[in-house]
């Protein structure tokens, strides 16, 4: 299998890589979109090895290169029987990926899918200031519930829809409001059990259900909701805040990873930083949070 993988990659150099060099000698005008080419695939690569640098992918990708390197030599040694084995299992290797890495493959071309045209004609300049006024009323609905250690669940939407989300909950439809997002997390109420969603600069629904974080991805010091937040954080860009009932700290799930105990400022800080495309990763929260505990398992 390896001897034909060689092969492949010498007839393709020889029509290809060969012949498009002789048309540039003949063309010098087609280097130009070589150049581009090139461009391109390197961007890729880039923003491919940005994205995926301290996730389970980047694990994968490590994996995956010493896989093809033992398997390369086996073969260049004459392990038939360890060559065999490992060239056996590539056969079965793109679909064992695609069952493991769903939620990441699912994040990705969802997050490829979204769209950022608004931002060139100006239709999100007059939401953002929209926007930061719900992230006000935000932190004081959350700065609250802490204060009373009510326990509370809130997602805020971001470019990944959370429509299905959505949908396993009450449908409110209305504007962010502090006095309602309290109100909703207040103990025996028919809407308090459950995650409150913000999307569109509107609260579209309360008691929902989110997916459940694995018991390898989280302290078993922390309870359902701090699970729910960091399986919501895994399986989409969403932010989840999530008040104690216990302690009454304030927690925030990003990434699919888990900060404890951050204080007000913090909270608004950070939301504002996330807001309108921006996007501030997870370890620069880490930095701006001295001291504060957070809860991540390393895949």
């Amino acid at each position: 299998m390896i001897d034909n993988f060689m092969q492949n990659i010498n007839e393709y150099f020889q029509r290809n890589i060969v012949e498009y060099v002789q048309e540039l000698y003949q063309y010098p005008i087609k280097l130009v979109p070589l150049i581009i080419d090139i461009a391109i695939v390197i961007f890729l690569i880039y923003k491919f090895i940005k994205a995926s640098k301290k996730t389970r992918v980047w694990q994968l990708v490590k994996g995956i290169i010493l896989y093809i390197i033992i398997t390369t030599l086996s073969s260049l040694l004459h392990l038939r029987i360890l060559n065999f084995i490992l060239t056996s299992f590539l056969s079965y290797g793109v679909i064992a990926l695609i069952v493991i890495f769903q939620p990441e493959l699912r994040r990705a071309l969802e997050q490829l899918g979204t769209n950022k045209l608004t931002k060139f004609f100006g239709i999100e300049k007059a939401l953002e200031a929209k926007t930061k006024e719900d992230i006000y009323k935000i932190v004081i609905a959350v700065n609250e519930l802490a204060k009373t250690k009510t326990g509370a669940l809130i997602v805020i939407e971001r470019d990944i829809k959370v429509q299905d989300i959505i949908d396993t909950g009450i449908i409110i439809n209305s504007d962010v409001s502090p006095q309602l997002l309290v109100n909703i997390f207040v103990p025996n109420t028919p809407l308090h059990d459950g995650a409150v969603i913000i999307s569109e600069n509107r609260i579209k629904a309360a008691a929902c259900i989110l997916p459940l974080a694995s018991d390898n991805d989280i302290s078993k010091a922390l309870g359902t909701r701090h699970r729910a937040a960091l399986g919501m954080a895994k399986e989409t860009d969403s932010i989840v805040i999530i008040v104690s009932e216990e302690s009454g700290k304030i927690s925030i799930a990003k990434d699919g990873k888990l900060i404890i105990d951050i204080d007000e400022d913090s909270l608004r800080q950070l939301l504002l930083e996330n807001i309108n495309g921006n996007d501030i990763s997870i370890d620069k929260i880490r930095k701006k949070i001295n001291g504060k505990q957070t809860y991540t398992k390393s895949k």
